[in-house]
């Protein structure tokens, strides 16, 4: 039978354009995209060439880096893939990661547009793209990290810095108020005053009474001269004058000799020579030394009978290490308290340094004096002193936990806004009750991390080793890739 004579059974379009539609789903989902020309991981590969390189790391040996997966050479672990590169690698490149806005007053605002502030109303200010004198990568971590690190911040700000310097002391004499009661001329002491070491005395007072043959001429002498002057009242002019000098010679010598003008006057009134004249005193305090078996002893010029310490004034001796010398001069004040009068605070000033070290405790001695006006202290009190010797006035500074120091630098790591942190080398100078000068490095008004920030620090230090690694390791194989290979034909000569 001729196919012709079958009849014609034609399958309408529609059916057609249906069935055909639905075997390209099916094989949309089941073939692979090879088939399009990609392999799988082209596409990944592709986009990653324009990031950071991926690297490689053991999660027990982090020293472990490799830009290629495997396992660790120490532990056999495999490798795994090394997280956050791609941003860093944003941040440090400098490339344009979009320009944030943040709050001058209120950090915390950060917006992708210029606008105001919606808590105060300030005009919103960029973010800087990369720190200023950064010392290290740029490290982003986000608010839940930030928060579990404890990450708190400090403001650097002008502030008045007074380092107090605290020693201990004890009291002694002003050597200035201090004398020795002597005699200028050979004799026999007959009466004796002052009986007793501690016995307070005033200027003038008698001591004791003196029988010297030298004394009892040069009155007799004064005497006579006396006489001498007024017979030559009525003579020439020149004789006068000769016997007025004749007195005023008597009287030159007896001076000399510590008689006051007081007995002196009372002698030439009374006409008479006193056979004792009385040694006073010559300053106000206490005797503080008198020698024994006084009365009826033979003297002779230069021995030391008494010794008398004015205690209206009295010196504090206090020692002061090598590095505190150079804050401490003549004039520095200085707050004083004893434990013999609680709750009060006497007032001093620095009168004297000594010349030189102790070579056993490297330390210097400084005289503080202090006034004793009502005699309440005594020698040998023991005292705590504080002297206040540097003062700067409106100078930056930071919180001193905020400076990581190292041994060779020293570091803060300052906050950047929107999360990010960098390290940041600093000078810093004096370190006064927790706060530290900062001479450079800083401005007024950025903040600074008070904790956590040796975690911050590491990672930086971390990052950029990573970067100077892979940079290495990149010259190395252009290095090597522009070296011709070797061609056997060239050496044939050879």
């Amino acid at each position: 039978m001729s196919n012709s004579n079958l009849p014609s059974k034609t399958m309408p379009a529609w059916i057609v354009a249906v069935i055909a539609l639905v075997a390209g789903v099916v094989l949309a989902q089941f073939l692979p995209t090879n088939l399009l020309g990609f392999r799988s991981g082209d596409t990944e590969a592709h986009d990653h060439g324009h990031g950071e390189t991926q690297l490689w790391t053991c999660g027990m040996h982090p020293q472990v880096i490799e830009e290629e997966p495997g396992q660790c050479p120490i532990c056999g672990m495999d490798l795994t893939p090394m997280k956050g590169g791609e941003s860093s690698h944003a941040e440090d490149s400098g490339t344009d990661v979009g320009t944030q806005w943040t709050c001058p007053d209120h950090d915390t605002i950060v917006e992708p547009e210029a606008g105001q502030c919606p808590i105060d109303g300030l005009e919103l200010v960029p973010i800087a793209a990369e720190p200023p004198q950064s010392d290290g990568t740029v490290v982003t971590i986000d608010a839940a990290v930030e928060q579990n690190m404890n990450v708190r911040t400090a403001t650097a700000e002008l502030r008045n810095l007074v380092r107090p310097i605290r020693t201990v002391g004890y009291l002694e004499f002003d050597p200035r108020g201090m004398v020795s009661v002597t005699t200028k001329y050979s004799g026999w002491i007959e009466k004796v005053h002052v009986n007793y070491v501690g016995e307070e005395v005033r200027a003038g007072r008698a001591l004791f009474e003196i029988y010297s043959p030298e004394l009892v001429q040069t009155q007799q002498e004064l005497l006579s001269a006396l006489r001498f002057a007024r017979e030559m009242r009525d003579a020439p002019e020149e004789t006068r004058r000769r016997a007025e000098s004749l007195v005023e010679s008597a009287r030159i010598r007896l001076g000399y000799w510590d008689v006051t003008d007081e007995q002196i006057a009372r002698l030439e009134a009374s006409g008479q020579v006193f056979r004792t004249l009385e040694v006073a005193a010559p300053s106000n305090g206490l005797v503080m030394q008198r020698m024994d078996g006084l009365e009826g002893m033979a003297v002779r010029p230069g021995m030391e009978l008494f010794h008398i310490a004015d205690l209206s004034r009295l010196w504090l001796s206090v020692e002061l290490f090598e590095e505190q010398l150079a804050q401490v001069q003549v004039g520095t004040e200085a707050e004083i308290s004893l434990a013999y009068f609680p709750g009060e605070t006497l007032r001093g000033k620095v009168r004297f340094l000594e010349p030189e070290l102790s070579e056993k405790t490297r330390t210097l001695k400084a005289k503080i004096e202090v006034a004793n006006r009502d005699g309440r202290l005594r020698k040998g009190m023991y005292a705590d002193v504080k002297l206040q010797p540097l003062r700067l006035e409106q100078v930056l500074t930071v919180p001193s936990q905020a400076i990581l120091r190292t041994g060779k630098r020293q570091v803060v790591v300052v906050e950047l806004g929107a999360g990010r942190f960098a390290p940041r080398p600093i000078t810093a100078g004096q370190e006064v009750d927790g706060y530290t000068q900062i001479l450079e490095g800083l401005t007024a008004g950025e903040r600074v991390v008070v904790s956590s920030q040796f975690l911050l620090d590491s990672e930086s230090k971390l990052r950029e080793a990573i970067q100077k690694m892979v940079a290495e390791r990149t010259e190395s194989r252009s290095q090597d890739s522009s070296i011709p290979p070797f061609n056997p034909s060239n050496h044939a000569g050879h």
